[in-house]
C-alpha cells in the first residue's frame, strides 16, 4: 500500500480563503459605512480654485453639512425628507447646471428676489447692498501680492461676508434685475470677478444644492510648498 505524503496545502488555502472572506466582509461594510456617512450626512470636499477667495482659498478642506437642508438617499440625488431650503448668505456646494461639476458658490437671491448689479454693488429687490471696510475675522489667513485686489464686506440685507473685485479683470460687473424663479437660486462667488456663477450658468435649481459648507477643517498653502495655514484650521465659514 502506497502512503500519501501529508500536505498542509489544503488546510492553508482554505485558512486563507476564510481569512480573505471575513476580511473582505468586513472591509465592504467600514467602507460602505464611510461613504454612505459621506454622501447623505457629511462630507469634505478640496477646494481647487480661487473663485470664494477671501472666504474660502485654495488648499482649504471644507466641511460640508448633507443634512442642513434635507435628507437624501445615500448614493443618490433622491430626497427622502426636507425641513429648509438654503438662504441668503449660506454658502452652498451644488452641481453647475453647465456641466454637473461640483461647485462651493454662495447664495446671493431666493425664490421671488429680485436680483441686479451696478459696477459690482449687488442689488436686492431694489436696495443696494452696504459696503464697507473688511473685518479681517471674515478673511482668515488670506494674502495676496497683488494690487490690484480690492477687499471689502458685504452687507447681505443683514448677513455680513467678505467680498474680493480684481480691478484689472473683465468680468460681467453690471446687469439689469432678473427675478428668481421658485425653487430656483442665484448664486456668486465671493471673488466677483473671477468666478463662473449664475451671472453665466444662469440659477440653481433646488434639486442640484447638495450641502453648505460650514467649516474649514484644514488648510495648506499651495503657492508656499503646501505649508500648513494653522489659523485657517476649525475656522468657522461665514
Amino acid at each position: 500500500m502506497t502512503v500519501e505524503p501529508y500536505s498542509k496545502e489544503p488546510r492553508f488555502k482554505n485558512a486563507m480563503l476564510r481569512f480573505w472572506r471575513d476580511w473582505f466582509r468586513s472591509a465592504l461594510v467600514i467602507v460602505l459605512v464611510i461613504t454612505s456617512f459621506r454622501s447623505a450626512i457629511a462630507d469634505w470636499n478640496d477646494v481647487p480654485t480661487g473663485s470664494m477667495k477671501p472666504t474660502i482659498l485654495e488648499g482649504d478642506r471644507i466641511v460640508v453639512n448633507k443634512l442642513a437642508y434635507d435628507l437624501r438617499l445615500p448614493y443618490s440625488t433622491v430626497r427622502l425628507l426636507t425641513w429648509a431650503d438654503p438662504s441668503r448668505g449660506d454658502i452652498i456646494i451644488l452641481r453647475s447646471p453647465a456641466d454637473g461639476i461640483r461647485l462651493v458658490k454662495r447664495v446671493v437671491g431666493v425664490p421671488g428676489d429680485a436680483i441686479g448689479m451696478i459696477n459690482n454693488r449687488l442689488v436686492v429687490n431694489g436696495e443696494i447692498l452696504a459696503y464697507g471696510p473688511l473685518d479681517p475675522d471674515l478673511a482668515v489667513g488670506y494674502r495676496d501680492a497683488q494690487s490690484n485686489r480690492v477687499l471689502a464686506e458685504e452687507n447681505l440685507v443683514g448677513e455680513r461676508h467678505a467680498v474680493m473685485l480684481t480691478t484689472s479683470q473683465l468680468s460681467q460687473r453690471t446687469f439689469e434685475p432678473i427675478q428668481v424663479p421658485e425653487d430656483c437660486y442665484f448664486v456668486m462667488g465671493d471673488n466677483r470677478d473671477e468666478s463662473l456663477d449664475s451671472r453665466h450658468f444662469g440659477f440653481v435649481d433646488r434639486g442640484t444644492v447638495l450641502g453648505r459648507a460650514t467649516a474649514v477643517a484644514a488648510s495648506v498653502d499651495p503657492s508656499h510648498s503646501f505649508i500648513p495655514r494653522w489659523q485657517r484650521f476649525f475656522h468657522a465659514l461665514r
